[in-house]
């Protein structure tokens, strides 16, 4: 964090140097060049929970993708409770499949075996009856026996039809309104999954951009706060050109207006692209603006390289600015 802050101090004194020699006229540089200084939009990468920095892949200076391992905070709880809610949604689903599929093919088995045997017992019924029939017809057989065989008869056909009536009803899902309850269940158990995921991820963090990395403020074994910055990355596309323009070239440039940008011991110049130019006024008193406090004015532009142009420069380092007539690449030179 010095290191960002020492940085950002450099380009902020760089910028009061630019404005002031531009105001005094000190530069020797001719007429059509501008100086300027490189900036870089820093990206601070941290996690959202606290912990022991265990792992940092991560090297100062060096460069890093997207989505490679960037740090490692300790994590066993995390890890064992999305061990845990994973567990409880396998549970959940099979609750879920259970309820929607009824009975267990064992189930239905045992019920399919009671039918044929309450079927046995019919046929049988039903025999005796009508032989007692036969006999009461004939004065073999009292009252009393045929009713006892008619009464038989009556509940195997009674006892056939409650097992027909289970089989049947086994092969259906349960009430809708299990079903339901069992799905909500389910998607509880989901929503514990992601909650418990997005922790272990927050534990473990990734690069969320390619880039150089910048700077290094934590250290493995040291105690990382919520929300305290591990890592400082700068993504290529995070690299730009501040310089600073008297009030009577500003009207001139535009956003997609090229630039050329000359550093020191590099014969070739690089190309930039303006994408702001600011319309505040600086380094300037508030005052009435007179024909002589114009001449002092200055404005503010931004403009960004192409990115295999930004791995080459250094926030803080001064410039040299040419403006050009389009954008680059296609401007005549």
């Amino acid at each position: 964090m010095r290191c960002v802050a020492a940085v950002r101090k450099a380009c902020g004194l760089a910028a009061l140097a630019v404005a002031l020699c531009a105001l005094a006229g000190c530069s020797q540089a001719p007429s059509d060049v501008l100086p300027g200084y490189v900036e870089g939009e820093f990206v601070y990468v941290a996690s959202m929970l606290a912990g022991r920095l265990d792992a940092l892949p991560a090297v100062k200076g060096g460069r890093i993708a997207a989505g490679a391992p960037l740090f490692v905070l300790e994590h066993d709880y995390e890890q064992k409770a999305l061990d845990k809610a994973e567990a409880e949604l396998a549970r959940a689903r099979d609750n879920l499949r259970d309820a929607e599929k009824g009975l267990r093919p064992e189930e239905i088995d045992q019920l399919t075996a009671s039918l044929r045997r309450a079927r046995s017992a019919l046929s049988l019924a039903e025999i005796e009856h009508s032989r007692r029939e036969n006999l009461y017809a004939s004065g073999s057989v009292s009252k009393e026996e045929l009713d006892k065989a008619r009464t038989e008869h009556e509940s195997s056909q009674a006892q056939v039809h409650e097992f027909e009536a289970k089989l049947a009803t086994g092969k259906l899902p349960q009430r809708i309104d299990q079903i339901m309850a069992a799905r909500a269940v389910v998607d509880a158990a989901k929503a514990g999954v992601a909650q418990a995921r997005w922790s272990l991820d927050q534990k473990i963090q990734a690069a969320p951009v390619s880039g150089l990395v910048f700077d290094i403020l934590h250290y493995v074994g040291e105690w990382v706060a919520a929300s305290s910055p591990v890592a400082v990355l700068l993504p290529p596309e995070n690299v730009k050109v501040r310089f600073f323009v008297p009030e009577a070239l500003v009207a001139s440039i535009r956003p997609g207006q090229g630039v050329l940008v000359a550093r020191d011991g590099l014969p070739e110049p690089a190309e930039a692209v303006v994408d702001y130019v600011s319309t505040q006024a600086e380094y300037a008193p508030p005052v009435i603006f007179s024909q002589g406090f114009r001449e002092k004015l200055v404005f503010l532009v931004e403009a960004r390289f192409a990115p295999e142009v930004a791995l080459t420069m250094h926030p803080g380092q001064p410039v040299d600015v040419r403006l050009t007539a389009s954008v680059p690449g296609k401007s005549q030179q």
